[in-house]
């Protein structure tokens, strides 16, 4: 399934449930969002995004906290479950995405460049996934964009079976 097929099935999903979803990225730069917007009637189920790319915003605007980020950088899967809450908080969304990670050229933080952390934050759910991902910016972006949203996908069709 194409990555603008998943972002489909999760707007239809979303809506079909009465749920809403806002993102927060880093890496990203806004990618996750837009692949959402894409889809015909995402106003049913999105209800915006924040482009953390600089730390101090992802402090000041999400709400991660300035010692988690002092101690140990932006790339921390503590930092992508924070950022998630956060613009879950911020923008009243059923769920909070998040991505933050190394696209490169350079290590950050002492991170390798691919290193990248994912997550998913809902009411009754906080899910981070960490990945190690090859390739240039435009691939470790693109995959962090498609594992965000399987991440999430995971977590909608767990709550639907246990519903």
């Amino acid at each position: 399934m194409s990555v603008w097929e998943l972002a489909d099935q999760l707007v239809s999903q979303l809506s079909e449930r009465d749920e809403t979803v806002a993102t927060a990225e880093s890496l990203t730069g806004g990618l996750v969002c837009a692949h959402l917007v894409d889809v015909p009637g995402a106003s049913a189920a999105l209800r915006g995004g924040i482009v953390a790319y600089d730390t101090s915003i992802k402090a000041s605007l999400l709400g991660v906290g300035q010692a988690l980020l002092d101690e140990r950088g932006a790339v921390d899967p503590d930092v992508a479950e924070s950022m998630g809450a956060g613009v879950r908080e911020r923008m009243g969304a059923t769920y909070g995405l998040a991505t933050t990670g190394v696209a490169g050229p350079e290590p950050q933080d002492g991170k390798p460049v691919g290193t990248v952390y994912v997550a998913v934050v809902g009411e009754h759910t906080a899910r981070v996934r960490g990945l190690a991902i090859d390739g240039d910016r435009v691939e470790i972006r693109r995959h962090s964009v498609r594992a965000v949203l399987e991440l999430l996908q995971e977590v909608l069709t767990e709550e639907q079976a246990g519903d």
